[in-house]
């Protein structure tokens, strides 16, 4: 019997180096040198705004750094366009169990000193945002006051050049959202397509607490892999199958969702879900779950063996 290939450990604590400069005629060389010299193993470079949060780059370094990494900067400007934005990527951070650290500011979160700057400054974001509340009312009524209209001019009067701008502007900030939150649904929706349809898709994701429709879902991955931050695959038509085979495909779907789930926490989640069995009862057996589970496989779906099918 051959010995199985050998593979060295993972690094219990890994420093992962992020490096971002605006345009493509600037370098990183800077940058990476420093981080090198702070002992980073792995470093990502990027060339993107920092007004943008369309950065696929960073976004893949989220979806791939693990517990007790350190995401580490040069400058805190060169990973957040903001102090909200900021804090956002650190929560995402801590919600992974990973860290962050800037080299030239006072900030790591693997520190006592450096949560307490932190604090310090998720205090500042929220003085930020109602200040630019309060001076966002007082020149609304200002204005009001001078017989001012409020909003776009260029709009209002449906100028082309301030409705496209408008427009492109909206853009970038939705696909910003789709790039914060993918890490919630893009990998569910990975697993599932096209082997399973979109509405099989949406139900196991809204089940998780999520708010999708068909057609939001749709629109959202065909604008990731415009972006080339998904593979076109997940677009193909999903195989046909007769209507009675529903229930077999949503279990199926559900097992490839989570694939930690019995058969008894697949058939809880059927009961919360309020799908009927296939005799049209309301109460699920684990029996039925594995027998659905099992027609799945026959027909070549992609769902492992799974734990406590008893």
């Amino acid at each position: 019997m051959a010995r199985p290939a050998f593979s060295p450990p993972r690094p219990a604590r890994r420093l992962i180096g992020y490096a971002r400069v605006s345009t493509d005629e600037q370098a990183t060389d800077a940058q990476v040198d420093e981080l090198r010299a702070a002992g980073c193993q792995i470093i990502h470079q990027e060339h993107g705004s920092g007004a943008s949060r369309a950065r696929p780059v960073l976004a893949r370094l989220m979806r791939e750094i693990g517990p007790s990494d350190v995401l580490v900067v040069v400058r805190l400007d060169r990973l957040a366009r903001s102090v909200s934005h900021l804090l956002a990527v650190i929560e995402d951070l801590e919600g992974r169990q990973a860290h962050f650290r800037s080299l030239r500011d006072p900030i790591d979160t693997s520190t006592p000193q450096g949560m307490f700057s932190l604090q310090v400054l998720g205090a500042v974001a929220q003085l930020e945002r109602a200040l630019i509340a309060e001076r966002t009312r007082a020149g609304m009524k200002a204005a009001k006051a001078r017989g001012k209209l409020p909003g776009n001019p260029g709009l209002r009067e449906r100028r082309p050049e301030a409705i496209r701008a408008a427009s492109a502007a909206r853009q970038k900030v939705y696909v910003g959202d789709l790039i914060a939150s993918a890490s919630a649904w893009l990998p569910i929706v990975r697993r599932m397509r096209p082997q399973h349809s979109w509405d099989d898709v949406v139900r196991v994701l809204n089940h998780r607490g999520q708010s999708w429709t068909i057609e939001k879902l749709r629109r959202a991955v065909h604008r990731l892999v415009q972006e080339r931050m998904a593979e076109a695959e997940l677009l193909k038509r999903s195989p046909r199958r007769p209507p009675e085979d529903r229930l077999m495909t949503l279990v199926a779907g559900i097992a490839i969702a989570d694939p930690d789930l019995s058969l008894r926490d697949i058939a809880a989640q059927l009961e919360r879900m309020r799908e009927r069995t296939p005799r049209g009862g309301r109460q699920w057996a684990a029996s039925s779950v594995k027998s659905l589970l099992d027609q799945a496989r026959r027909l070549g779906l992609v769902v492992l063996e799974r734990q406590g099918e008893t």
